[in-house]
């Protein structure tokens, strides 16, 4: 028997692919509904674009304090538009830089946070047992403390560092994804398809890694783009406090110089604005953006316009 032509039926790895492509086009039709969650994007592509394009936009001595172009604690001027620091530097240049270590800061935390959540959701969902309630009492434990708190008594004992400040934050924010993805694990292995795979010889780690995880990672996505903003807001206040890393500039460390400069009750508003207001732009536009995601991915929340 004999065939003719050629067999354009695509491989498994090509149908990945096009599923693969077909959803995230999905996603963005949804998300496009959104006007508040594009808003979010457009602002978060502005800070991202500003603080990769530091080094060109502010020059890259901008943070010395040796060369300062001005004279210290100057108002705004066509020269410098948001005034001088109190060392004389220009505060839209240090707002700039500020960006990338706020940003920076922001997304490891809340990706280390998340991690750890997910991880001890996901095992406490599915092993249960005196496992998962060991995991949750810790977890209840962990939330009913403060949160900033616990960060702060975690900055204080360690070495002043930017690393020190993604650890403090990481591992004092991630009870809520752990309660969450534990809530959405146990839905999950309830469903049939769980049970024909432990049927068919399937491993907690197949079931977990195969089934179960890519099930929670919607979840755990529109759970990341929410606790950056908290990330982001727990770091300012913890280099408001002088608990980050003197040598960096970030926004909170502006604001802790300006308290230190007595600019509040020297009537320069220009030295605490611009950086509190960059601080509150962000942080809306990454809340914008977690609760366009997270309604794009569960659609009983409807269109938030």
């Amino acid at each position: 028997m004999t065939t003719t032509g050629t067999d354009t039926t695509p491989g498994p790895r090509a149908l990945a692919r096009q599923r693969r492509r077909a959803s995230a086009a999905r996603f963005w039709r949804r998300y496009r509904a959104h006007r508040s969650g594009l808003l979010g994007l457009a602002a978060l592509a502005l800070a991202a674009l500003a603080a990769l394009c530091a080094p060109l936009l502010a020059g890259p001595d901008a943070s010395g304090v040796t060369d300062a172009p001005g004279r210290p604690l100057e108002g705004p001027s066509a020269r410098f538009p948001f005034g001088t620091d109190r060392f004389g530097r220009d505060l839209l240049d240090l707002v700039v830089w500020g960006a990338r270590v706020s940003l920076l800061v922001g997304l490891l935390a809340a990706v280390l946070s998340v991690a750890i959540g997910t991880l001890i959701g996901v095992t406490a969902g599915h092993f249960r047992g005196w496992y998962a309630t060991v995991m949750m009492r810790i977890t209840d434990w962990f939330l009913v403390m403060p949160t900033l708190v616990l960060a702060i008594a975690l900055a204080t004992v360690m070495s002043r560092s930017l690393t020190t400040v993604v650890v403090a934050i990481g591992v004092t924010t991630w009870p809520t994804t752990a309660r969450l993805v534990r809530a959405q694990t146990l839905a999950v292995e309830t469903r049939p398809y769980i049970e024909r795979a432990r049927a068919l010889g399937g491993g907690h780690g197949h079931i977990m890694s195969r089934h179960v995880l890519p099930n929670v990672m919607p979840l755990v996505l529109a759970q990341t783009t929410l606790i950056i903003s908290s990330a982001i807001l727990a770091e300012a206040t913890l280099a408001f406090l002088g608990l980050g890393d003197p040598t960096v500039v970030s926004w909170g460390g502006l604001l802790q110089d300006a308290r230190e400069a007595g600019a509040v009750s020297s009537g320069h508003w220009g030295y605490l604005v611009p950086p509190g207001v960059a601080i509150a732009a962000v942080a809306l536009a990454f809340t914008l953006c977690g609760r366009a995601v997270e309604a794009v991915l569960n659609p009983r929340l409807g269109v938030a316009r």
